[in-house]
């Protein structure tokens, strides 16, 4: 259920540019390096894509993806750029690190080719800008992939609260999203890599699981900007995570309403509940 969840976003851009035929959408996969790549290398079974190119300078990893999924290493190249010119994809799905998403956009977006990265969207606001600036420029679909985005009790969620009117108005948010650690789950050394760098992921749990609060509070909140932000951050385990931080609560502060995100790369299991309160 889970991996169906995490694809969706890819469908809608499916159904959206193809709804008039029955082609799969030509899709390229930038990076190997995020491990949810794996959600998208087994899709292509199911008829509705086909994966043309995969950029992935790291051959190794390249050939551990490829023999486990069955596809031949002639669709790998070494550089985005080598890849888009010679696969000619329609859209790109970025499972490179954070920082080289703004890069993923520069190069696909003048060229027409419809991106999806995963979350968070970018680094820093100013890399956010303009990757947007690009999109809207050059007219093509940017999304990124907040999993929970794509659960349907979130939008039930929305609908009981502002189409349905069924309770009062929003006054506390409270958003616990997290698990007991990426190097303690198990994720793979090249994600970790760029995982635990506050230049290429932009911190650690903060950026890791602080964006699914910030972004249903944003939806929730109809896109209203928050009068101030408040966040604390922690090292629990610097021993581990020694140049990021590993647990973050943040507080988003609106005229009547207050939002809290906790993000934790220590709790006990694995969760994402959204708890909220109303007047």
């Amino acid at each position: 259920m889970k991996r169906l969840l995490l694809l969706i976003n890819v469908l809608l851009l499916t159904f959206t540019l193809f709804a008039r035929n029955d082609k799969p959408l030509r899709l390229a996969v930038v990076g190997l390096v995020h491990d949810h790549a794996h959600w998208i290398m087994g899709r292509e079974k199911k008829g509705d894509i086909e994966i043309v190119g995969i950029a992935e300078p790291n051959r190794k990893l390249a050939e551990k993806y490829c023999k486990r999924y069955g596809y031949n290493m002639d669709i790998v190249y070494n550089s985005l750029e080598e890849m888009i010119e010679k696969s000619k994809p329609e859209a790109v799905v970025a499972f490179n690190n954070i920082f080289d998403h703004l890069k993923t956009v520069e190069y696909c977006a003048p060229r027409g080719i419809h991106v999806m990265v995963e979350k968070p969207m970018a680094v820093s606001l100013e890399h956010a800008q303009k990757m947007m600036a690009l999109a809207e420029k050059h007219k093509i679909h940017l999304l990124t992939n907040y999993e929970t985005t794509w659960y349907s009790s979130n939008r039930d969620a929305y609908q009981f609260i502002h189409e349905d009117k069924k309770i009062g108005d929003l006054r506390k948010l409270v958003f616990h999203t997290g698990h007991s650690g990426p190097k303690e789950i198990g994720c793979s050394d090249e994600f970790l890599e760029w995982l635990t760098d506050p230049v290429l992921n932009g911190g650690g749990a903060l950026t890791d699981f602080g964006c699914y609060g910030a972004n249903i509070a944003t939806w929730l909140m109809k896109g209203e900007t928050p009068i101030s932000v408040t966040a604390i951050t922690q090292q629990v385990k610097p021993d581990i995570y020694s140049k990021v931080d590993d647990d973050a609560t943040i507080i988003l502060t609106y005229p009547k309403t207050q939002v809290i995100i906790q993000a934790s790369w220590n709790w006990p299991f694995g969760r994402k509940r959204h708890g909220s309160i109303w007047q």
